[in-house]
């Protein structure tokens, strides 16, 4: 890959905010995305080069009405979690695949990639100085937004030449408390072949957001994407990647440059194998995944994301054909996640070396 530079001269700056407003937080009321910590990182690229790496108090940014991003939509994010064991450590999971993939967004999107050591150095830095909104227990953690924008103040159809990465932090919550019902899309579709559906990029999402009030609007949580050509093939759904259990088999999509690589994806298909279940990366039809319902063989649909972490399905329509799913008493989603949580808090054994201590 080929970073752009960064001026090693600027050494990265902490400004620490006087005072916290952690004490104005009620960490048992509030909702997931909208609370945020003391302090953030923010880095300019101009004249070709990262630099002034700050962490500063979290406050508003000063853009101009002609930043590039405002009309060209040069946007791209990462979702990360930090968690907090019993002993108050604090751990990052797999930081690498985060850095990889953001940076794999930037060349999509045409956007200088973002130096590794300034990344771990941004991120471990400002996670620990906040590490007090870190909470422990059950769904709880720190939810971590790298993000880039384009900032060059020109309104011209040409990627920018100025360029804000910035990290924030905010502590979260389970994103979902129930058991989802959700549309396989039949009309909408969310990413095309040789477009950017496998990119973090933040047009992905608003492109969701109309078919995903549709949704809503018919009682339903979520939208399981299908393939843009003919709406034959199920994808991902629009917060999180998608796992069917037929039988005791265990099948998700292949990643392709329409389905987003998740994280916490690769980490259940390898904990699965792990665990002796036999998982399959494979196109799963509509149509087959109708069948397995109608004959009983399909046992359990859920999600899996960052923010959704493992999130089940129990009802899902289709063309008007509405199939609910029984309880199950061996759930795969269960134990999957009851692994996933126990590595990333420091609980269970990481055979992978996928926690990173901050």
């Amino acid at each position: 890959m080929n970073f752009y530079s960064f001026n090693m001269s600027n050494e990265l700056k902490i400004i620490k905010a006087e005072k916290s407003k952690i004490n104005d937080i009620d960490f048992n009321n509030f909702s997931f995305g909208s609370v945020f910590t003391d302090h953030m990182f923010e880095c300019d690229f101009t004249d070709g080069e990262w630099k002034n790496p700050t962490i500063k108090p979290y406050q508003p940014i000063s853009i101009e009405p002609s930043a590039s991003v405002l009309h060209y939509g040069q946007a791209i994010f990462e979702g990360m979690k930090a968690y907090k064991d019993s002993k108050n450590e604090v751990w990052l999971f797999r930081p690498d695949q985060n850095f990889e993939r953001i940076n794999k967004s930037a060349v999509r999107m045409a956007i200088p990639e973002f130096p590794e050591k300034l990344f771990y150095e941004a991120l471990t830095k400002l996670v620990d100085i906040d590490r007090n909104w870190i909470k422990s227990g059950e769904g709880r953690s720190l939810y971590i937004r790298p993000f880039v924008i384009g900032n060059e103040y020109a309104i011209q159809a040409v990627p920018s030449k100025n360029y804000k990465f910035m990290i924030i932090c905010a502590p979260a919550t389970l994103y979902y408390t129930k058991k989802l019902k959700v549309l396989v899309a039949d009309k909408f579709s969310r990413a095309a072949s040789g477009g950017v559906g496998f990119a973090k990029a933040a047009g992905n999402y608003a492109g969701q957001f109309y078919p995903t009030k549709l949704a809503n609007d018919e009682g339903f949580d979520q939208v399981i994407w299908t393939d843009a050509n003919e709406h034959n093939y199920l994808e991902e759904a629009g917060t999180m990647n998608i796992f069917f259990r037929i039988n005791d088999k265990l099948i998700t999509a292949p990643t392709t440059d329409t389905i987003l690589d998740g994280v916490t994806r690769k980490s259940l298909i390898q904990i699965a194998r792990d665990k002796g279940i036999d998982v399959e990366i494979r196109k799963l039809k509509v149509d087959e995944l109708k069948d397995a319902a109608k004959k009983g063989t399909l046992k359990e649909i859920f999600g899996a994301g960052t923010a959704a972490v493992v999130s089940e399905i129990n009802a899902f329509q289709h063309k008007g054909d509405l199939f609910k799913l029984d309880e199950v008493n061996d759930s795969y989603a269960e134990k999957l996640k009851s692994n996933l949580v126990g590595i990333q808090t420091n609980q269970l054994e990481d055979h992978h070396n996928w926690r990173f201590k901050v």
